[in-house]
């Protein structure tokens, strides 16, 4: 894409630029196409959206940078990530992609190498390629199962949470068992993450014959903690295919009797789309009601949810997404895991997840539908009301792909798409690879240089 401009910091206008219907303000004059995305002239002016309006072919300028229809969208936010741990598959991989080898792997490799050092290698690795595919925003979910590995990763987050302020918005949650709050260590920890202003979270995996009264008794503890601290709720939820797992229903039920006023984040929630149609409706209308976000992490879940030695996984593993959304709950998609024991693959890039997304849950018909999903819904989750769209006020923080429509967008990686931030293009090449932290050499943090 040689013809874009690599410095949008003037005043100029953005010529026949195909975006989302949804993150533009409403204007009866934009027509809108099938798969929900809209062609615009879009001013700008001082680092900032002046004007969006219906594209003019007739309009001239000197100051104007022609898309021909090629896709802007805002940058992404990634609500669902594991940064501590990710890149450790060289040195730790499943052995039989399972779900108890994963977490079993990844507790020996946490109390065998999980040094500081080790931590913010691999995780400023993982920020770095977010920041180069387009990321923004991204909330890790932190181990901390032990007080003392807690204290190294919370520190580590805390540090580099620094270094890259201005840069990527990151916002911790306390991983660890839902009964830990309860525990010895229960304040320790939200000492922790209220320090860190981050969000209370965990593990919630109940089948029978968990005692629901102490799955009760252990909400009621971490919802007070909650509301008492000003802090949010995020918490992993029966990612398994166990049709009895009923997770979900109990953190909706927990909300409403606590009068939870804060923001709530489920995340995986596979079972779900395995249990019976009533059962499933009736949990959908609890979550509505207590106003959960639900978070599909679509990747991972492929790969872990219904594997067996020898035999071909029967369904998909996701949420299900469209019954969600038709319930008026917000839906969220999420990277998860990066190339760790729980997911082989992945780099940290957003398009990707979005892409296998629509391909797994079967969007295809309405893809524009779901950018925000991505973007402003996320980010609205992390507390930045009114971020990731294209409204007059918005920084230029843009991605440029090399599609004009859905199906282009979607069939390429788009390797070559172009990242603005601040109104300039970043230099969007990837962190070269390395060993025992996940890769160290290239550009000092976050591969700041301007795009040439």
């Amino acid at each position: 894409m040689r013809d874009i401009p690599t410095d949008w910091r003037g005043t100029l206008t953005l010529s026949e630029a195909t975006v989302p219907a949804g993150l533009i303000a409403p204007d009866g004059g934009i027509a809108i196409d099938r798969d929900g995305f809209a062609c615009v002239d879009m001013d700008l002016a001082h680092g900032r959206i002046s004007a969006v309006r219906p594209h003019n072919p007739a309009s001239t300028g000197t100051h104007q940078v022609a898309l021909r229809r090629r896709m802007l969208w805002p940058t992404l936010s990634d609500l669902h990530t594991h940064l501590d741990k990710g890149h450790i598959w060289h040195r730790a991989p499943n052995t039989d992609g399972t779900h108890a080898t994963a977490a079993a792997t990844v507790a020996r490799d946490r109390r065998a190498n999980w040094s500081a050092e080790d931590v913010a290698s691999r995780f400023e690795f993982a920020l770095r390629c977010g920041w180069a595919h387009g990321t923004s925003a991204i909330r890790p979910h932190l181990d901390s199962y032990e007080l003392a590995q807690a204290r190294v990763s919370w520190g580590v987050f805390e540090t580099l949470r620094s270094r890259w302020a201005g840069r990527m918005d990151l916002q911790g949650v306390c991983m660890t068992r839902i009964d830990a709050y309860a525990g010895a260590d229960g304040a320790a920890l939200v000492d922790l993450t209220e320090r860190a202003q981050g969000v209370l979270g965990g593990i919630l995996r109940i089948v029978p014959p968990a005692d629901p009264e102490a799955v009760d008794h252990y909400l009621d503890v971490l919802f007070a903690y909650a509301r008492v601290r000003g802090l949010d709720i995020d918490l992993h939820i029966d990612e398994t295919g166990d049709p009895a797992a009923s997770g979900l229903r109990r953190v909706a039920q927990a909300a409403l009797r606590n009068h939870f006023s804060g923001r709530i984040a489920c995340g995986h929630c596979c079972a779900l789309s395995v249990q019976p149609e009533a059962v499933m409706r009736e949990t959908i209308a609890m979550v509505r009601d207590a106003g959960i976000t639900i978070v599909t992490l679509p990747m991972v879940n492929l790969y872990l949810q219904d594997r067996g030695q020898g035999r071909t996984p029967r369904w998909r593993g996701i949420t299900p997404v469209q019954e969600l959304r038709a319930a008026g709950i917000d839906v969220v998609a999420a990277s998860d895991n990066c190339r760790d024991p729980f997911y082989m693959f992945g780099d940290l890039d957003m398009l990707e997840t979005f892409r296998e997304f629509v391909r797994i849950g079967q969007l295809d018909e309405t893809v524009g539908q779901w950018v925000d999903n991505v973007t402003t819904l996320p980010a609205r989750v992390m507390g930045h009301h009114g971020a990731s769209r294209l409204v007059p006020g918005a920084p230029v923080d843009f991605i440029v792909f090399n599609a004009r429509t859905a199906d282009e967008l979607l069939a390429r990686p788009q390797s070559d798409r172009i990242v603005l931030r601040d109104g300039m293009a970043i230099d969007t090449a990837l962190p070269p690879e390395g060993r025992g932290g996940g890769g160290r050499g290239g550009d000092r943090a976050g591969g700041g240089r301007r795009r040439r």
